[in-house]
């Protein structure tokens, strides 16, 4: 599975790659590339249970997530940090 995901990666504008580029910063390398085998291993589960073909979800699925959940993800973070957050939308421009 692991020599499966080093090639899926490769592939341009796909969810994998994505998806290990994302965590190779967090985690490193292997461990990342471990995380899209297993992403893989669930798809082909669900693949054969369902008996539904495999669907990119396409390398921009990740910045396509709610606001809201990002904002929560990042105060999260800054306040790990040591930050204290206050959020206030942005007035939208006439």
């Amino acid at each position: 599975m692991v020599q499966a995901a080093w090639s899926a990666i490769k592939q341009k504008d796909s969810y994998y790659r994505a998806q290990f580029h994302r965590l190779k910063a967090r985690g490193g390398a292997k461990k990342a590339i471990c995380a899209v085998a297993a992403s893989m291993l669930t798809a082909i589960y669900h693949m054969l249970k369902d008996g539904v073909e495999h669907h990119d979800l396409g390398a921009n699925h990740f910045d396509q997530r709610s606001t809201e959940f990002k904002a929560k993800r990042l105060v999260a973070q800054l306040t790990k940090l040591g930050f204290e957050v206050v959020l206030q939308p942005l007035e939208k421009a006439a």
